[in-house]
């Protein structure tokens, strides 16, 4: 039987435990995306917590990526010292981290302003623009000590868009078929393999994008099937309209986790699941009636820093994220419960 806190590994990441934190978005870089002592203090707290492995924040790759503000960024090269700051605070807690490549939205400049393209509108030289992007924060993520790099293709952010049949409607080598809408995809993992062979490459992909005409559960299992064979590390299944408010233990836990069993049914590259978990039987059964292999977890973590390891010490411990989602709007995202609680440690 899979028991979650046993040590597992992931392709050649050793984790202590089955437990991932998902890219959990704060909003409180700097504008050039560089890292503040609060997003500092965030990481350590969750890496000193009992987590398997971390990954960041949804990290841009471009510098005009104007999609919302205070992303973290990986565009240049003078940010790798802070970067390398967060991956030693990280690692130093026998932690292994990614970080998460993202890109909001594609902005071309036009009369000296920028303006949001979207992917019909692309050139073929614009689409290559953005896999250089890609790879090239992946070489920066390697020189900053970074474990590994997921590929945001999930939320409905650029790279989601773009493989979205509800989105890209291109007549190109770029769109039409699954095959065609994923080869940007491909081609951003082929660019990182080659360019920083030793990170580990997971993608995160929406189950469904929940949109008429968008992307649904066999295509989402299509397109990681082609990810799976090109070689990717691991998948993270998520979906657009990720956080569920009103979520209770035992009741309505792991709303992903049905695609996310199809796709490990296909795949031979290993499968994480997000998606309302609270509870560590709950967790423990996905294990063992389907082939995925971890469970990431972000709310919960937002409230108890240190949940895995109160579930080390008590298995019967259940997470008092309660999934109001007031985190989204409270300052850099943080629980609004915290230091409220009087049995807050």
């Amino acid at each position: 039987m899979k028991k979650i806190l046993e040590k597992v590994e992931l392709g050649d990441l050793k984790l202590k435990n089955c437990l991932v934190r998902s890219a959990t978005w704060e909003g409180i870089a700097r504008p050039d995306g560089s890292v503040t002592d609060e997003a500092y203090a965030i990481y350590e707290e969750v890496a000193k917590g009992g987590i398997g492995a971390i990954i960041t924040g949804f990290t841009s790759v471009a510098l005009h990526d104007y999609y919302f503000g205070g992303m973290m960024r990986l565009c240049d090269d003078a940010l790798i010292p802070q970067y390398e700051k967060l991956t030693e605070l990280i690692n130093a807690e026998g932690i292994p981290v990614i970080t998460q490549l993202a890109l909001g939205a594609y902005y071309r400049k036009v009369n000296d302003r920028f303006t949001q393209v979207e992917p019909d509108q692309m050139t073929a030289e614009e689409i290559q623009l953005v896999i250089r992007q890609f790879t090239d924060a992946a070489v920066r993520a390697k020189k900053a000590g970074f474990d590994g790099v997921q590929i945001h293709a999930a939320h409905f952010f650029f790279l989601s868009r773009f493989i979205s049949p509800a989105v890209n409607h291109r007549k190109d080598e770029y769109g039409g078929s699954t095959e065609n809408r994923s080869r940007i995809l491909l081609e951003i993992m082929k660019g990182i393999r080659k360019e920083a062979p030793s990170l580990h490459v997971t993608v995160k992909i929406n189950s469904s994008d929940f949109t008429y005409g968008g992307l649904d559960e066999a295509e989402s299992v299509a397109i990681c099937k082609l990810l799976s064979e090109a070689g990717i590390d691991s998948i993270e299944v998520s979906g657009n309209g990720t956080s569920v408010a009103g979520i209770k233990p035992h009741k309505n836990e792991g709303y992903f986790v049905r695609t996310a069993a199809a796709i490990a049914d296909a795949v031979s590259c290993p499968v994480i699941v997000v998606g309302g978990f609270r509870s560590l039987d709950t967790m423990e059964a996905v294990l063992n009636q389907t082939k995925i292999e971890l469970i990431s977890i972000s709310r919960p973590l937002l409230r108890e820093p240190d949940l895995p390891r109160k579930m080390q010490q008590d298995e019967s411990y259940i997470s008092r994220c309660v999934s109001c989602n007031a985190c989204y709007s409270s300052e850099a995202h943080k629980c609004i419960f915290r230091g409220r609680d009087h049995r807050e440690e």
